[in-house]
């Protein structure tokens, strides 16, 4: 373990720690908002459809709010993207809107609804394609952002973050490639692609691949960023998330990297199920890029969100996903 990984996980203050593990704000609201975007698949088909977003907000944050787009993965099995319904995140939103952010968390082509408008095929193993397919899923998360801030009068149009798991990591690290206006950090959480471990389990498709498109992401943008994994992720293995970090960074760009020790019994299920295990890493890096807790943190009962349109599906996990 490197003395920079040591310093990540020393333990903070008590005060710190006790506001990092306070429950969220019992006012959160969630509501749906419906956003029609276009996308390139690596097949070069152009790609159309609206899209649900799920919003999470709370009335007693000041506002307008900084945003955080929250981007769901990719499951490399079929009947895993049919069932992701709405992707919704509701307990890691929790954290963030407790943060002061609004939090809006897109379901992208391809996923439940617009599962037949798939953008971000990347192809069979032996021939991916993966800038192309991270592409796709950046200019949505990008369109996202900006429907978010335009649609909503609660956020700031010059304030934003942008957070993934899995491919939706990897597809954060892309989107603040495209260089979106007013957004000052990105969170990637087992960021990449390639991997499946029913088939070939931690060892990725053309790693090679995927750390040259790192490369090129890291001279197209640099936004400060935190990278985080698990030494026992079934998707990336150990080695390939550290090559990824060193060819990023060799690119130009800057990031933050900790590779946290076994989780479960897969360390891709980090983000979903460690909320403990990475809240204090991702409480510091946001007090140290502009984003400090909110001056009144007010400790209250569970969260119950507000009741939503009878229109709006109900969310659904996959394997891969677990997005709710």
């Amino acid at each position: 373990m490197t003395a920079h990984l040591r310093a990540r996980l020393a333990p903070l203050p008590v005060a710190v720690a006790l506001l990092a593990s306070a429950p969220a704000w019992a006012g959160m609201q969630e509501r749906v908002l419906q956003v029609p975007v276009t996308a390139t698949s690596p097949q070069g088909k152009q790609v159309k459809g609206q899209i649900a977003v799920t919003v999470y907000s709370d009335p007693a944050n000041p506002v307008p709010a900084p945003v955080l787009v929250l981007n769901h993965g990719r499951s490399p099995q079929a009947e895993g993207r049919k069932e992701l319904h709405r992707a919704r995140f509701a307990k890691q939103a929790r954290y963030f809107v407790s943060r002061g952010f609004l939090v809006a968390v897109p379901t992208r082509l391809g996923y439940g609804p617009t599962f037949e408008s798939d953008a971000e095929d990347s192809g069979p193993c032996k021939a991916k394609r993966f800038a192309p397919a991270m592409n796709a899923a950046a200019s949505q998360i990008n369109a996202v952002l900006a429907a978010v801030r335009s649609k909503r009068s609660d956020a700031l149009p010059d304030r934003a973050v942008i957070v993934g798991q899995s491919f939706g990591g990897a597809a954060s690290v892309a989107a603040a490639a495209q260089k979106p206006e007013g957004v000052q950090a990105v969170i990637s959480f087992a960021g990449g692609a390639g991997g499946n471990p029913r088939t070939h389990t931690g060892k990725p498709c053309d790693p090679e691949q995927m750390a040259k498109t790192f490369q090129h992401y890291g001279s197209q943008s640099q936004l400060p960023m935190l990278w985080i994994y698990a030494g026992n992720d079934q998707y990336f293995g150990a080695d390939w998330p550290v090559k990824w970090h060193a060819a990023f960074e060799r690119g130009g760009g800057r990031a933050q990297f900790t590779q946290l020790p076994a989780f479960g019994n897969d360390g891709h299920e980090l983000f979903r199920a460690g909320i403990r295990q990475w809240e204090p890493l991702v409480s510091q890096f946001l007090d140290e890029v502009g984003f400090p807790l909110p001056l009144a943190v007010r400790i209250e009962p569970a969260v119950v969100p507000a009741a939503l349109p009878a229109s709006s599906p109900a969310s659904a996990q996959s394997s891969e996903e677990a997005a709710r």
